[in-house]
């Protein structure tokens, strides 16, 4: 039998004595709750309890070509291509459409909330991972989504993410990664200066406080086709078409589809 199936028999072996015999005991000294009831969680499950996991109000929007987030997204783009010609009398250059896709619904009163919350305030990073990996796994499914080259984070200020010690975007980014097979990049797309949060903005402040707020570090690789920006939450879309409006500007194109963990319901 050839090496590298003896090497994943072990790491198999050691994984089912890991869930069989680690885990239990690490359980009953330290338990494990569900991110959003808090109930205590059973071994086979993972950061979510089943109950809560089955009641997700999932978006779907991975398998709709055109779907509420990507018409919002798409919105923002028009108004900008409008707002183009009329300051340059002239007809936009054609601008493709962009896909988008969010795993699941919440609002502020939701308890579906404390998925985002404790990935960016309680550095709660192996859930980022874990929900940004189930998204991902959705976006692998999706016609409209297929392709991608590379995945781009929506960046921090230097500050912020020194102050914070990661970005929430760039965890839930590495989990889609790794279900689809792409890549993170977070070398060419800065967030320029610092900017007001977004939480306690209406919808115009959202656009000003971010206009102009990101930029291009470097050249997008030869051949790069198709990106995928990624935020946690995806409200107005004012961020991400900030973003989208900084890749525009150097890479007339390239495909960019958005994605973010949750999108908040009206």
């Amino acid at each position: 039998m050839p090496r590298h199936k003896f090497a994943d028999r072990k790491i198999t072996g050691m994984q089912t004595f890991y869930d069989r015999f680690i885990l239990p005991v690490m359980d009953l000294i330290l338990p494990r709750t569900c991110i959003v009831c808090g109930k205590r969680l059973y071994t086979f499950e993972e950061h979510i309890c089943t109950r809560c996991l089955a009641d997700l109000p999932l978006t779907y929007g991975w398998s709709l070509s055109r779907n509420p987030m990507a018409e919002k997204f798409n919105g923002l783009i028009q108004r900008t291509a409008c707002h183009d010609m009329q300051q340059a009398s002239r007809l936009p250059a054609h601008i493709p459409y962009s896909h988008a896709a969010a795993l699941f619904f919440f609002n502020s009163e939701a308890q579906y909330r404390k998925i985002p919350y404790s990935i960016k305030y309680h550095g709660d990073i192996s859930s980022g991972l874990f929900f940004g990996a189930m998204l991902g796994k959705k976006i692998a499914c999706s016609p409209a989504l297929e392709g991608i080259d590379m995945i781009i984070p929506v960046p921090l200020y230097w500050s912020r993410r020194w102050e914070r010690g990661y970005n929430q975007a760039e965890v839930i980014a590495r989990g889609i990664a790794g279900a689809i097979g792409s890549t993170v990049r977070t070398d060419i797309l800065y967030r320029r200066h610092h900017t007001e949060t977004q939480t306690r903005l209406d919808t115009e402040e959202k656009s000003r406080n971010v206009k102009d707020a990101f930029g291009i570090r470097k050249k997008f690789p030869a051949g790069t086709g198709h990106i995928l920006l990624v935020d946690d939450v995806f409200t107005t879309g004012a961020t991400l078409h900030a973003c989208w409006q900084a890749v525009r500007e150097t890479a007339r194109d390239i495909s960019i589809s958005v994605a973010a963990l949750a999108m908040v319901s009206n």
